[in-house]
């Protein structure tokens, strides 16, 4: 379950409810939750706590369907996909796995995402845009001159801005779906003690001290 509460569908603001009606006709996805795209469904109940929350993030994902846009959507979720994958979300991975694929991603490239520095699927711009996603990801923003080098020969500079605030987006919206354990992201932790055998005392560094 979500870390928060879920509003329920009588409670939620009126310009929340063209949106909950397109994703869920007319349940409560707290009581009948699933998705089109076979998601529980809770990001969407978790955020209408917050009426602002919500209506920001929603337009934030409209952002990158603007008649304005100038990436490329195929790259766009190549970013996004990254992202998730990066920021360890199965949500926002698996998400834009789907999107990306309707984009004209192939299945090989989906396929070689989290593998994408030792693969051949990917041209010279997606392989930048790959590891420009991981720079702003995995390395905070710190981006080497030779990964912007290629973007600027292939974007213009509106464009690697536009794609920047998107993918940026998207980390932040993979690393809340992990705090709040959101839709496919309510997992536990996996990095655990594992109890030694019934009855064991020994000293675990003990064991691997070397002896004369």
């Amino acid at each position: 379950m979500p870390r928060l509460e879920q509003k329920r569908r009588v409670d939620i603001e009126d310009f929340m409810e063209p949106v909950f009606q397109n994703l869920f006709g007319d349940r409560d996805p707290i009581d009948e939750p699933g998705t089109a795209t076979g998601t529980p469904g809770n990001w969407w109940s978790v955020f209408a706590l917050h009426p602002d929350v919500f209506r920001h993030a929603t337009l934030g994902f409209q952002l990158y369907r603007s008649e304005n846009c100038m990436v490329d959507p195929k790259i766009r979720e190549l970013g996004q996909a990254r992202a998730g994958y990066a920021r360890g979300s199965q949500f926002v991975f698996s998400q834009h796995c789907k999107a990306g694929r309707a984009a004209g991603l192939t299945e090989e490239q989906i396929a070689d995402i989290p593998n994408w520095t030792v693969s051949d699927k990917f041209s010279e711009i997606e392989r930048a845009v790959l590891a420009y996603t991981d720079d702003l990801v995995l390395s905070g923003g710190r981006v080497s001159d030779g990964v912007f080098e290629v973007l600027c020969k292939h974007l213009s500079d509106a464009a690697i801005l536009e794609f920047t605030y998107v993918t940026c987006m998207y980390d932040m919206h993979a690393t809340m779906c992990r705090a709040l354990r959101l839709e496919y992201d309510d997992v536990d932790e996996r990095v655990v003690e594992i109890a030694a055998p019934e009855g064991s005392s020994l000293d675990v560094m003990n064991m691997v001290d070397e002896k004369d």
